[in-house]
C-alpha cells in the first residue's frame, strides 16, 4: 500500500512538474512579443465630436467610430448589471480567467460534437478587452492562449472598474455603434438612463455578433437573446420575476436609424464649423478627439433663412420662364418602369418627380413611382414662357404642348387652388392636381448675426448643400455695388460733412489718360437732379453724388475705412471703388453694416462661442472677457453683473448713429421703400453692380443684422431691371417678417450727445412753417444747420453745370465696374 501510495504521489509530483513545464513554455512561447498591455492605462478611445446649436439641439456628428465616452462612475448600475449577466458572471471574482466558464464550455463543446454548431467560448470580459485593445479577431486556439495571458496581466495592472470601463465605451454593438452610450442613442434614440429593462437587456445581448440580432432582419433571435439576458439577470437577482415578466412581455421596438428630425438643419453652417475646427485641431482630432462644440447658431432662424432664400430663388426665376424638363424618357421603355427608375436631382424639396403621360389642350396628364397617377391644369403652366439668353421670356403659353412632350421627367408641386385673375381668386382644384416647377438656375446666400457680439445666428449658402456645397455667404466674392455705399458717407460724416450737406447731382467726367476713353458714370435713372442733401443721396442711391463725395473726401480715405470694417483689404484708391466695384463677401459686408448699428464697435463674427474637450475642460472660448460675479450659485441681493465692453472704437457712435439713421430713410423712402411695410424699425441699403450681375440687401434692427446675396455662380446678368430692390430686399423682408414677428418694435437707439433737429429733407435747412417734406434729422454738437447749406459741386468736369460749392478733394476714377442702384 505504502508503495502503490509513492507511486502515485510520484506520478502526481511528476505530472505537475510536466504540466508546470508545459504551462512555462506556453507563457514563454506565446507571452514574450505580446503587445504592451500598460498602454491601457492611458488609452483614450475615438470618440465622436458633437456640435450643438446655440440652444442645445444637435447640428452635426463627425466621427470614424460613432462612439460616446461615458465615465464607469456616470453608466446607470442596470446597465453594468446587464453586461456582468450576459457575458462574465463572475467578472468581479475571477482574475481575468474563469476556470468554472472554462470547464462548462468544455462539457456543452463535447456534447455538440458532431451536431455542426460553432464552438461556444468562455472568454471573461477582461479576455474580451485584451482581444478588442491588443489582439486580432483570429478564431485559433493560439489567439485564445494569447488572450488569456494578457487578461491575467491585465487584471493585475488595472482595477475592475477600469477594465469594465474600457470595456463598454470600446465593445461595437452593431448600427454603427461603438460602447454602450451610441448603441442606446443609434437603437433606441435615448440616453442609457432612459432605457428600460428590456431595453437594456437587448444592448447587453449583442456583444457576441450583433449581426445575428438584428433586430429586424433577425427579430426572432433578437428577442430570444434578449429574453435570455433579462432571465440571467433575474438569476443574479438584479431584477425582481415581476420586472423580469414585465420586461419579457415589452415589444423590442428599435428605431431604423436615427431620425433627421434630431438633427437641426444647417448643412452650409455645420461645414464651416467642420472647416474652423479642423483649422484649429486637425483632421485627428475632429473625428476621434470626443469635441463638444457649442455653435452661435439659433435654429429658429436658420429655419427661417433656408425658407426664405429658396422662395426668394424660386420666385426669381418663376419670372424668368422655363428652361426644360429633367431628362426624357428612354425609347421603347415604358412609362412605369421609367419613373421608377428615374433618379431625381438634388434640390426637389417638396416638389415629386414625374413623367408626361398625355395631354391635351387643358392640361396635362403625369405617372409618378408606384403608379400613382396626377394632372396639370394649363392656368398651372402658363409662367413656363420659354427661357431666352439675357434671362428673357419666349412667347405666353396658351397650350400644354408649347412646354413639355410625352416622356418628359418634370418636377411638380401639389397645387390647392388655381391662380387668381383680376382679384378674384381661383376655383379649388380636384385632389391630385399639380403644378409645373423647376429647381432655380440662379443661387444666393443669407445670414443672420448679433451685431453686438459677432455671433453668426442663422447662415445659407446656397438654394441647396447637397446640390452645391459651396458657400455664397462665406465663399463668393462679388462687387456689392451700392451696398457699399453708406461708407463712403461714413467716411465723410466723419470728415466734418452733415446729413443736410448738399452734394450737386450733375453729369461727372473724367479725362483718364491719353487712349483711354472718359469715365462717366451715370444714375440708374440716367437722370440728373441737381443739389441734394446727402441724405438724399443715399436714400436714392445716387451715383453721381457718391463719386463727388468720395472724390472731395478722398478715396485713401474711402480705402482706409473700407479696410477698417473689414469689407476690402488694400482696396485700390480709385473713383469706382466708391460705387462698390470691389469685391468683398456677404460675411464681411454683413459685419460691417453691424458695426455701423452696434454704434461703431468692432466685432468679429464667431460660428463657435465654446469648445470643450471629451472630459469636459473647456479649450476653446470666443468670449474672452471676465465676469466677475457670474458664477454666483445663488442671488442674494447683489447686483446685475456688468461686462467690460473692451470693443475697439471704429467709428464715433454719433456719426455711426446718422448713418443708421439715413439707412433708415431708405426703407422709408427710398430704394429699399418695400420693406417699410412691415411697420417696424428696419433700415438698410440695396446694391446692384452693372448689367444687374450682383444683387444685395444688407440691413437690420437694432439687435439683429442681416445680409443678401443673389447672383448666377457664373456671372451674368439677372435681367433687365432686376436689382437688389426688386431680388433681394424681398428676401429680407420675409426674413426679418418671421424673426421679428412677437418681438416688441425697439426703436434704434441713439447716443446723447446728438441733436435732433426739424430739416426741410429737400434742401437741408431748418424746416418753417409751411415745409412738407420735412424730418428729424441727427446732428453732432455744433453742426446743426442754421442757414444755407453747403455746395459741394466736386472738381470733375460737368458739363452744362456751374457748380459753387468749394472742393474738398480729389481722386483718380477706374473704368471699373460701379454700383448702379
Amino acid at each position: 500500500m505504502f508503495r502503490a501510495l509513492f507511486i502515485t504521489l510520484l506520478l502526481l509530483i511528476l505530472l505537475g512538474a510536466g504540466v508546470g513545464a508545459g504551462g512555462l513554455y506556453v507563457f514563454y512561447r506565446y507571452g514574450s512579443g505580446l503587445q504592451d498591455y500598460n498602454q491601457l492605462a492611458t488609452h483614450d478611445p475615438d470618440v465622436m465630436t458633437r456640435i450643438h446649436a446655440g440652444d442645445g439641439q444637435l447640428l452635426a456628428e463627425y466621427a470614424i467610430e460613432r462612439r460616446v465616452f461615458v465615465p464607469l462612475t456616470a453608466l446607470p448600475p442596470r446597465t453594468i448589471q446587464a453586461f456582468i449577466a450576459a457575458e462574465d458572471q463572475n467578472f468581479f471574482q475571477h482574475s481575468g480567467i474563469d476556470l468554472t466558464g472554462v470547464a462548462r464550455a468544455i462539457i456543452i463543446n463535447l456534447k455538440n460534437i458532431g451536431k455542426g454548431r460553432r464552438l461556444v467560448g468562455a472568454s471573461t470580459i477582461t479576455q474580451q478587452v485584451a482581444k478588442n485593445f491588443l489582439l486580432t479577431n483570429e478564431v485559433s486556439w493560439e489567439r485564445k492562449v494569447k488572450e488569456a495571458i494578457l487578461a491575467l496581466r491585465i487584471e493585475k495592472a488595472f482595477s475592475k472598474e477600469r477594465i469594465l470601463e474600457l470595456y463598454l465605451n470600446e465593445i461595437y454593438l452593431g448600427f454603427q455603434s461603438y460602447g454602450v452610450a451610441a448603441a442606446a442613442l443609434n437603437y433606441f434614440d435615448k440616453s442609457l438612463d432612459e432605457l428600460s429593462i428590456a431595453e437594456t437587456a437587448y444592448l447587453a445581448a449583442l456583444p457576441k455578433a450583433p449581426n445575428n440580432y438584428h433586430p429586424t432582419k433577425k427579430r426572432e433571435a433578437a428577442i430570444a437573446r434578449r429574453d435570455w439576458v433579462i432571465g440571467r439577470m433575474l438569476d443574479e437577482r438584479f431584477i425582481s420575476p415581476e420586472q423580469a415578466e414585465q420586461a419579457i412581455a415589452e415589444p423590442l421596438v428599435v428605431v431604423a436609424q436615427r431620425r433627421e428630425t434630431e438633427f437641426v438643419k444647417a448643412d452650409y453652417f455645420a461645414e464651416r464649423v467642420r472647416q474652423e475646427l479642423v483649422d484649429l485641431y486637425g483632421d485627428d482630432k475632429l473625428y476621434t478627439g470626443g469635441l463638444s462644440v457649442r455653435s452661435t447658431l439659433d435654429p429658429r432662424l436658420q429655419d427661417i433663412a433656408d425658407r426664405t432664400l429658396r422662395h426668394g430663388l424660386e420666385r426669381y426665376d418663376f419670372r424668368h420662364g422655363w428652361r426644360g424638363p429633367l431628362g426624357v424618357a428612354p425609347e421603347g421603355v415604358d412609362y412605369i418602369t421609367a419613373i421608377n427608375n428615374f433618379e431625381p436631382p438634388p434640390g426637389m424639396f417638396d416638389r415629386k418627380a414625374a413623367i408626361v403621360m398625355s395631354m391635351d389642350d387643358r392640361g396635362v396628364n403625369i405617372l409618378f413611382p408606384g403608379a400613382n397617377e396626377g394632372y396639370i391644369p394649363l392656368q398651372e403652366m402658363t409662367w413656363a414662357r420659354a427661357w431666352a439668353e439675357g434671362e428673357k421670356l419666349g412667347e405666353p403659353v396658351s397650350r400644354p404642348s408649347q412646354v413639355l412632350s410625352v416622356g418628359d421627367f418634370i418636377s411638380v408641386r401639389p397645387e390647392i387652388q388655381a391662380p387668381e385673375v383680376d382679384g378674384v381668386a381661383g376655383v379649388l382644384y380636384p385632389p391630385n392636381t399639380y403644378g409645373l416647377s423647376q429647381i432655380p438656375d440662379v443661387a444666393g446666400a443669407v445670414i443672420a448675426l448679433d451685431p453686438h457680439t459677432g455671433r453668426i445666428l442663422a447662415m445659407t449658402g446656397g438654394y441647396d448643400f447637397e446640390r452645391s456645397e459651396f458657400n455664397r455667404a462665406t465663399q463668393a466674392l462679388r462687387q456689392p455695388g451700392s451696398a457699399f455705399k453708406p461708407f463712403v458717407y461714413l467716411a465723410a460724416l466723419e470728415s466734418g460733412y452733415t446729413p443736410s450737406t448738399l452734394i450737386l447731382d450733375a453729369p461727372f467726367v473724367i479725362d483718364q489718360g491719353v487712349g483711354l476713353p472718359k469715365w462717366r458714370p451715370a444714375n440708374y435713372t440716367k437722370k440728373f437732379y441737381g443739389p441734394s442733401t446727402m441724405r438724399l443721396g443715399i436714400e436714392k442711391s445716387r451715383n453721381l453724388m457718391t463719386v463727388r463725395l468720395a472724390q472731395a473726401v478722398g478715396m485713401d480715405t474711402v480705402a482706409e475705412y473700407a479696410q477698417r470694417f473689414g469689407i476690402v483689404d488694400q482696396m485700390p484708391e480709385q473713383l469706382a471703388m466708391s460705387l462698390g466695384a470691389g469685391e468683398t463677401s456677404l460675411l464681411k459686408l454683413t459685419t460691417a453694416y453691424a458695426m455701423l448699428v452696434n454704434g461703431g464697435r468692432r466685432i468679429e463674427p464667431s460660428f463657435i462661442d465654446r469648445i470643450q474637450d471629451r472630459n469636459g475642460l473647456t479649450v476653446f472660448r470666443h468670449d474672452l472677457r471676465e465676469c466677475p460675479g457670474c458664477d454666483a450659485l445663488f442671488w442674494t441681493g447683489q447686483g446685475v453683473p456688468q461686462l467690460p465692453d473692451n470693443r475697439e472704437v471704429l467709428a464715433q457712435p454719433g456719426t455711426a448713429y446718422q448713418i443708421v439713421s439715413m439707412l433708415e430713410g431708405v426703407v422709408q423712402r427710398g430704394t429699399g421703400r418695400r420693406i417699410k411695410a412691415l411697420g417696424r424699425p428696419l433700415a438698410g441699403k440695396t446694391g446692384t453692380t452693372n448689367n444687374q450681375v450682383d444683387t444685395w440687401f444688407v440691413g437690420f434692427a437694432p439687435d439683429l443684422a442681416v445680409g443678401v446675396f443673389v447672383g448666377f455662380d457664373q456671372p451674368r446678368g439677372l435681367g433687365f431691371r432686376e436689382t437688389g430692390s426688386s431680388v433681394a430686399a424681398p428676401i429680407f423682408k420675409d426674413f426679418m417678417e418671421e424673426a421679428l414677428a412677437g418681438e416688441p418694435a425697439i426703436p434704434f437707439r441713439i447716443p446723447p450727445d446728438l441733436r435732433l433737429v426739424r430739416i426741410n429733407g429737400s434742401t437741408g435747412a431748418p424746416a418753417v412753417p409751411g415745409d412738407e417734406n420735412v424730418i428729424l434729422e441727427a446732428f453732432l454738437p455744433g453742426t446743426a444747420p442754421s442757414g444755407e447749406s453747403q455746395l459741394l459741386a466736386g472738381d470733375g468736369y460737368t458739363p452744362g453745370f456751374s457748380g459753387t460749392g468749394q472742393t474738398v478733394g480729389s481722386g483718380t476714377p477706374s473704368s471699373g465696374t460701379g454700383g448702379l442702384y
